[in-house]
């Protein structure tokens, strides 16, 4: 056996875990439907000024991002975003959605839109709390 560490993005090991993993999940839970989920919005120039991108996977929505652009922020735009995608993972058989998110970035916001705080992660020195966030549609 021999063991190496890897200081720097590999997409073709990367590549190589996921799909043994996806091996392993087959051998539980049958053939995976993960699909790509993203909602984007753009200005007038056509630049990106908010979007929330995951994947629908096992009934459920995995919220991987989440952006607005500063100027763009408290105006509704998170939520309608939101609200799309959620939307979107329904008709797609999503009976969930699930995040984390960092104490300082949108734990009250994901509460305001009915997701549930499900697990913490608080006391490690010079870090953020960390807040994993379910929110169940049926």
């Amino acid at each position: 056996m021999k063991f190496e560490v890897l200081n720097s993005n590999n997409s073709e090991v990367f590549e190589a875990l996921v799909s043994k993993v996806r091996e392993f999940n087959f051998s539980h839970m049958g053939a995976e439907k993960s699909k790509p989920l993203s909602v984007i919005a753009r200005d007038e120039n056509s630049n990106i000024i908010g979007g929330v991108s995951g994947c629908t996977i096992y009934n459920q929505f995995l919220i991987e991002v989440l952006w607005v652009a500063d100027s763009f922020r408290g105006q509704g735009l998170g939520r309608d975003l939101m609200a799309l995608a959620e939307d979107k993972a329904k008709l797609r058989g999503c009976l969930a959605a699930q995040v984390d998110t960092l104490s300082f970035q949108a734990p009250d916001f994901y509460q305001r839109l009915g997701f549930e705080v499900v697990g913490k992660v608080d006391g490690i020195p010079d870090s953020p709390e960390r807040y994993f966030l379910v929110k169940r549609y049926r």
